[in-house]
């Protein structure tokens, strides 16, 4: 019995990884989204100014990483979750 109840155990926290991996999946398509609108502010800012915009540039690389998070966790590299289970990445 002990056998069937560890076996029980794996697919209900598969389940629940797959339910995490839809949800990182949305909020990959969000991100990426925003990634876009950036990159227009981004480019705007360029055409305007003599250059772009220093914040939106830490934001963005922060942003990257944040994409690079939700890969690795979909692709079963990682088992850490993103944003908003953890805190949100850094720009380095």
């Amino acid at each position: 019995m002990s056998d069937e109840q560890s076996t029980a155990g794996e697919k209900r926290s598969l389940w629940v990884r797959v339910l995490l991996m839809l949800l990182m999946g949305l909020a990959f398509h969000i991100a990426v989204t925003i990634l876009g609108a950036l990159a227009l502010v981004q480019l705007l800012f360029a055409a305007i100014s003599d250059g772009p915009n220093e914040r939106l540039q830490h934001f963005g690389r922060s942003l990257g990483q944040y994409l690079r998070q939700i890969t690795d966790f979909v692709s079963f590299a990682s088992e850490e979750l993103p944003f908003p289970f953890s805190d949100w990445p850094s720009d380095d």
